[in-house]
């Protein structure tokens, strides 16, 4: 369902809260779950792991990665990897990191 949602946001919005900041705080919700789901791995490392990985991807967006790998033109690599960097997506990957780990921790315990 976060897969469908992010397909969905990045295809049919083109500006906005939606699409330039709740995407990205789904986006390291929906990596933490799918690496979880296949993987038994402990879930602060996990989130700590995730969050490291958005932050490359954002600079390098910063850093014109798809000039770099001249992807510019794909519209695939742009939607994945981005085109802008925006500091404002380094706060929602990690209040996306943070929420998942506590929902995942909370449930963890509660399933105890």
């Amino acid at each position: 369902m976060l897969l469908a949602i992010e397909i969905c946001i990045a295809t049919f919005l083109t500006e906005g809260f939606i699409r330039h900041t709740f995407g990205d705080f789904l986006a390291v919700i929906l990596l933490y779950c799918g690496i979880r789901t296949f993987i038994k791995v402990n879930p602060f490392y996990l989130a700590i792991g995730v969050l490291f990985f958005a932050f490359v991807i954002e600079f390098g967006q910063l850093y014109n990665l798809l000039d770099y790998l001249h992807l510019r033109q794909h519209k695939l690599a742009t939607i994945i990897l981005g085109s802008t960097f925006h500091f404002t997506d380094l706060i929602a990957y990690t209040l996306g990191t943070i929420s998942i780990l506590i929902i995942d921790l909370k449930t963890t315990l509660w399933n105890s």
